[in-house]
């Protein structure tokens, strides 16, 4: 077996151009469209980033209505984002994209409780973001 130990992954006819070949052999694609460019979890009742990755801060907007500020930009706003929330044994379901689009230095976003529609603050909230950043 090989093994590559390096701190640095330089692409040869570009540096931000590394192919990687896919499982089947068919294919390669550029490894950082793979890569997840920004996650985080975090209570939303207080805004506390429990862990993160290109993150700088959350803000609250209103009930149930957050911003996530990224720490580096996103080259664009086609980005994409999906989230989970967990509530007290009840079901809610998060919508990015809360009052407009996404924006590259940041995105917003509201929860709902699947069962009344009310927008609502739950315990905990994560998301994730691809795409392609500045």
């Amino acid at each position: 077996m090989s093994e590559v130990i390096t701190d640095k992954l330089t692409g040869k006819t570009s540096a931000g151009d590394v192919d990687v070949t896919s499982e089947g052999g068919a294919v390669t694609f550029q490894l950082q469209q793979g890569l997840c460019k920004s996650w985080c979890s975090f209570s939303a009742t207080d805004h506390v980033l429990d862990d993160s990755l290109n993150v700088g801060s959350v803000t609250d907007l209103d009930v149930g209505r957050h911003q996530v500020n990224f720490s580096n930009n996103m080259n664009n706003a086609d980005y994409s984002v999906t989230g989970s929330v967990v509530g007290n044994s009840t079901s809610y379901s998060l919508f990015t994209s809360d009052n407009g689009a996404n924006a590259t230095d940041h995105f917003s976003f509201y929860i709902r409780h699947n069962g009344t529609n009310a927008v609502a603050d739950v315990s905990k909230v994560q998301s994730t973001v691809h795409g392609d950043l500045a």
